[in-house]
């Protein structure tokens, strides 16, 4: 009997041999791609049943030139490069893998907002440059009398608040859906948070109600001295107006793991900030959570071919859990 086939279309990962054992164990053979492009992944995924997704573009086109596919897995949480609706249209399932490096992303926020507060990068480089002058970092204010603002509730959201709690923070939260909420969290509206918060970490996933969600008006209206965090989709913040707000001393600073454009452009705006400090989406890792991901999101690509229902479904099919073609 032929194996079906589930193409890992592409991944930035320096093996794959997590994926290739869960899914050989199933009865699939595995193919490695490293697809760029919709041509790519329409050249090379004729026969696959499954594709494991990382970045390649899987649009209207692709998904409707793959005849056998049934399912998509997102390595990762965010399926902004999946168009759900041409999936739901193709019959294809759409997954994610939510439920992993939740710790690790919490974990990145805190040491970002914790590096930035505290000016480690501004005292570390002065040193190396033969000074030793605590001064140079005044003023710097007690982390504990500071509010720390929560945008969106989800699994990390919620990881970040207990934690900050757990530290003796104020913690207050936004969260589109006004259902979720947290006890010993404030639940504010996006404007009350923007104007109360001295420190606000984003942990809202991108969509086209999301996209750019900080704005102009937004870091306007944020106080004169907080800074942001932002550990979840680049294009959430607009970066020409974080740009301003830094550049006219609007907020005190920010620290990105994730922008705009990946990588960023040599020489972006944001480098010339010693306030501003960015990490190339690293938030996710270590290798636990690497373990976790590559795990899950194989066995959910061959729990959904085999007919079994997903675990993450992202998009809607008909019947309980989704109907794969």
């Amino acid at each position: 009997m032929t194996r079906k086939v589930i193409v890992i279309t592409d991944c930035d990962h320096p093996s794959v041999a997590i994926e290739r054992e869960v899914l050989e164990g199933m009865g699939f053979t595995v193919v490695l791609e490293q697809c760029r492009t919709e041509e790519d992944v329409i050249a090379k995924c004729q026969e696959a049943y499954g594709l494991i997704n990382q970045y390649a573009p899987l649009t209207k086109r692709v998904l409707s030139s793959l005849p056998n596919c049934q399912v998509v897995v997102r390595y990762g949480v965010g399926v902004d490069n999946v168009d759900l609706n041409a999936a739901s249209e193709a019959g294809i399932q759409v997954c994610n893998v939510p439920d992993y490096g939740v710790e690790e992303v919490s974990d990145h926020a805190l040491a970002l907002i914790f590096a930035l507060k505290r000016k480690i990068n501004l005292l570390s480089n002065d040193v190396k440059q033969n000074n030793w002058d605590f001064q140079i970092c005044r003023p710097i204010r007690r982390l504990r009398d500071l509010t720390l603002g929560v945008v969106g509730l989800g699994r990390i959201g919620q990881a970040t608040a207990r934690k900050a709690k757990g530290l003796g923070w104020n913690v207050i939260s936004y969260d589109r859906n006004e259902k979720r909420t947290m006890a010993g969290v404030q639940s504010v509206t996006f404007n009350e948070l923007l104007e109360t918060a001295d420190i606000i970490s984003v942990h809202v996933p991108l969509s086209t109600d999301t996209h750019h969600l900080f704005s102009q008006e937004a870091f306007r209206r944020m106080k004169r001295g907080a800074i942001i965090v932002n550990t979840a989709r680049g294009p959430i913040i607009n970066e020409r107006a974080l740009e301003e707000a830094i550049h006219t001393n609007q907020i005190a600073g920010a620290a990105l793991d994730v922008m705009e454009q990946e990588p960023p452009q040599p020489n972006h705006p944001l480098f010339r900030f010693d306030n501003v400090i960015i990490t190339p989406h690293a938030a996710w890792y270590s290798e636990e959570a690497s373990f976790d991901l590559k795990r899950k999101a194989a066995e959910e690509a061959g729990r959904v071919v085999l007919g079994e229902a997903p675990y993450n479904p992202v998009n809607e099919l008909q019947g309980i859990g989704g109907t794969p073609r």
